[in-house]
């Protein structure tokens, strides 16, 4: 069989499984789509001061061309908002032929784009610059056509249009402004009226209206849509531009650049929507319902825009629309968005649209010569007044970038589009640039009793670098000579100059008898033998909270040993540190913590129980990655499970409760490397001499020589060759290491012993040893089928899956 008669056997099957499976969806939902076009794209070609008809020819190229090419199969493509101005000043400036061909070569440049794989690149441009580039876009139309729609005629700059309005609104009104008002009016009240209302797109709904009263009032002066005896006649080639290359080449490229980043946005919120629309189905639908091929049951497909082939589908509509005398396209979000919320299943839908809008043109002209201007008008207030969206200031603003979008959006206004979105570009640049190379520099005297020297504490934070030098400098001068200085250093990253003039403040601040107690919180630091971080160091959390207290607080000490106030002179020594880490804790971690304690309530529903040696070296939420109610912790010496309840019932108290009131589903034992309780089995209970892990208290009559009797089933099953203390010791681990591993194996054993002896149903818990291996800082995971300690997997483990007692 020839190739082309495989290429129509497929398409015809392709087709066929659309008529069957996904017209019923496409269908009503691009009726929907077309009636929601239809007045926009009448709508923007008159903002645009084009022909109306080249708003018509856009909608049926972009619907058509984009639908059937582009990337996303649920965008659909016309005429927006968005290039009103831009086209509005190229035709003012070029003329309309010499925009036609403007917009077939900015479709050419997509096309580059798109072919060159930069798509993604468009999506760096920041949102505050989009957003606040269509909020002057929509102000610029506003101010626009009030005019039109008070019966007047518009300036060419939108501040001239405000400058007027006053005595635009101090005039005589006709009926054009109570069309127009009677438009804007059920475009606000739409949305608020009940949903099978709604159902009809409220433009056209309001359109119509309007002109059904210009037909009853049937004022000879009130200003109608213009069109051909035929869309035919408004298709005619481009002519080239009288202007210099670089004139026409800024044209181009701002049609293109804008029109793309558009489409682009669109097509990622489409991406949000079909997603959202999933969500839906997937929650209202049966598994009946699904379709072959579908995303969920009932919802649109869940596959992502490819955005490098929309902006190709995208370049060739504004290439055919420019050639055929049509506005510039670009995904639109309205239309967009009604086509997935209509049910909208594939491109078909943007298709069909499109040759609707086409029949309606060609069919339908006496009734679009109908609609007055003034309707458009009140249609455009109302869109023009929704790209300057809440949402988007509130937005912007949480991100601390609501100056750009002001600026953005005035620079529009007041200047023009390029130079308004260059103008927010440029803000939006010094803004990152101050964020990333600011540091806070911050100092306050703290209260002493005399005859105490002055003390002040200094704080920096952020990067510190020669940009910050005058402040630094700055703040450091308010110190005064001969004080005791609390400096830290907060810093991520420490250029030459800003270490030298620090390092020349602390010498020369020491030298005229001050102290500097210095206390280096971030990765950059000021004194020791390591590097220098080569570049900004990024960590999530403080350092602080994995460093041990003698990492940091030595570097508190007072000179000569003395104390800074009496109060801590009243403390025993012992308990300084303890009270320097809680005001640690207090002024750099409570703020964080406190959002989770406040999620957490009164309630403490712990899904892990992690039993543990009691050694130091052990933080339990380190080690795992936990945080405030994840873990129920159990330590001991040893992390032993007594065999007996009875005679020890401590920890026994500890598993039942969290089992059985607290509903906790994993339990693990973790020993770790070094355990001086292991030590004290082999030695201090084995008869030979004391261990001086436990200080020689290890023997069996004393308190830990009774604890660690029951640790002596782990020592006899080393000693009788176990096969994990066998496989530890071929891995070269030391003999305290080895027993570490078997007790860990065993006190599992005991531990699901003790659940079944309560009764507990297997498939209810889930028990696992965990091995922690000091010197390398690693966790491992006891295997019971290979029987031996093993990295965790970089898939989710199957946890207790054996439950057959150990040899």
């Amino acid at each position: 069989m020839s190739p082309t008669w495989i290429s129509l056997a497929s398409a015809s099957a392709r087709i066929s499984t659309w008529i069957r499976r996904d017209l019923r969806y496409d269908l009503p939902a691009s009726l929907v789509v077309f009636l929601v076009a239809v007045p926009l794209s009448l709508g923007i070609a008159a903002a645009s001061d084009a022909p109306v008809t080249a708003g018509l020819i856009a909608a049926v190229v972009g619907g058509v061309l984009a639908g059937l090419c582009g990337g996303s199969a649920l965008q659909v493509t016309g005429p927006a908002a968005g290039l009103t101005v831009v086209v509005a000043e190229l035709v003012g400036r070029f003329g309309w032929a010499a925009t036609c061909a403007i917009t077939a070569a900015a479709g050419l440049v997509q096309i580059g784009f798109g072919l060159s794989r930069i798509a993604r690149t468009a999506l760096a441009l920041s949102p505050a610059i989009v957003h606040g580039m269509l909020a002057g876009i929509g102000l610029t139309i506003v101010l626009a056509q009030l005019h039109v729609l008070l019966g007047g005629e518009p300036g060419t700059a939108p501040v001239q249009n405000l400058v007027d309005l006053p005595g635009q609104l101090a005039g005589r009104h006709d009926h054009a402004t109570l069309i127009g008002l009677m438009v804007i009016g059920l475009l606000v009240l739409w949305p608020r009226l009940p949903a099978t209302v709604r159902r009809i797109p409220g433009p056209l709904v309001a359109v119509t209206l309007a002109t059904l009263a210009a037909v009853v009032w049937d004022d000879v002066d009130l200003a109608r849509v213009e069109m051909p005896a035929s869309l035919l006649e408004a298709v005619h080639l481009p002519a080239l531009p009288e202007a210099s290359w670089a004139a026409i080449a800024a044209a181009v490229l701002t049609v293109a650049a804008i029109a793309s980043v558009e489409s682009l946005l669109s097509a990622t919120a489409v991406d949000r929507l079909t997603a959202e629309a999933n969500g839906r189905a997937g929650r209202g639908a049966s598994a009946a319902e699904t379709d072959a091929g579908a995303g969920t049951p009932g919802g649109p497909p869940t596959k992502p825009t490819n955005l490098d082939r929309e902006l190709v589908g995208q370049g060739l509509a504004n290439t055919v629309s420019g050639m055929c005398g049509g506005l510039p396209v670009t995904g639109v979000i309205v239309r967009s968005s009604t086509n997935v919320h209509a049910g909208a299943r594939t491109r078909a839908s943007a298709v069909l649209h499109g040759i609707w809008v086409l029949l309606f043109a060609v069919l339908l002209v006496v009734l679009v010569e109908r609609i007055p201007m003034a309707a458009l008008a009140g249609l455009l207030v109302v869109v023009g007044l929704q790209l300057v969206k809440i949402s988007d200031i509130k937005r912007v603003r949480r991100h601390r970038e609501l100056a750009v979008y002001v600026v953005t959006a005035l620079g529009v206004v007041v200047f023009n589009l390029l130079e308004g979105v260059l103008i927010g570009l440029v803000l939006a640049i010094c803004l990152i640039l101050r964020r990333v190379v600011w540091a806070r520099v911050h100092a306050e005297r703290l209260s002493t009793r005399p005859p105490a020297p002055e003390h002040w504490s200094v704080h920096v934070e952020g990067t510190l670098s020669f940009l910050a030098i005058p402040r630094l400098s700055a703040v450091l001068g308010k110190v005064p000579s001969g004080s005791v200085v609390d400096l830290e250093l907060a810093t991520d990253f420490l250029d030459h100059a800003a270490f030298d003039h620090l390092d020349w403040w602390v010498r020369q601040h020491e030298a005229t008898g001050g102290s500097v107690r210095l206390d280096e919180v971030g990765p950059a630091a000021l004194r020791g033998d390591q590097p220098r971080p080569a570049r900004r160091v990024h960590a999530l959390v403080p350092p602080r909270w994995f460093s041990p207290w003698s990492s940091w607080q030595a570097r508190h000490v007072e000179p000569n040993g003395a104390l800074q106030a009496d109060h801590h002179a009243s403390l025993h020594a012992a308990l300084r540190p303890v009270h320097a880490g809680v005001r640690e804790y207090h002024r750099r971690s409570a703020a964080r913590l406190l959002p989770y304690l406040s999620e957490l309530g009164g309630r403490h529903r712990p899904g892990t129980l992690f039993l543990t040696c009691a050694d130091a070296r052990i933080v339990p939420n380190v080690i795992t990655s936990s945080g405030p109610g994840d873990l129920f912790t159990v330590r001991n010496i040893g992390n032993l499970i007594p065999a007996d309840p009875d005679a020890e019932s401590s920890v026994a108290a500890a598993v039942c409760y969290a089992v059985e009131v607290l509903d906790v589903r994993a339990l693990l034992v973790c020993g770790h490397s070094g355990c001086g309780a292991m030590q004290g089995l082999l030695g201090g209970l084995d008869g030979r001499e004391g261990c001086d892990e436990l200080g020689g208290l290890g023997d069996e009559k004393g308190p830990l020589g009774q604890w660690l009797r029951w640790g002596r089933p782990s020592l006899e099953a080393w000693r009788a060759g176990h096969p994990i203390g066998r496989t530890a010791a071929g891995q070269g681990r030391t003999e305290v290491d080895q027993l570490a591993m078997v007790n860990v194996a065993l006190q599992v054993t005991t531990l699901r012993e003790f659940l079944a002896a309560r009764g507990v149903d297997e498939e209810k818990v889930s028990v696992q040893g965990l091995f922690f291996d000091i010197p390398t800082g690693r966790l491992t995971v006891l295997d019971e089928r290979l029987q031996r300690f093993s990295p965790p997997a970089d898939r989710e483990p199957e946890i207790g899956v054996t439950w057959a007692p150990l040899p």
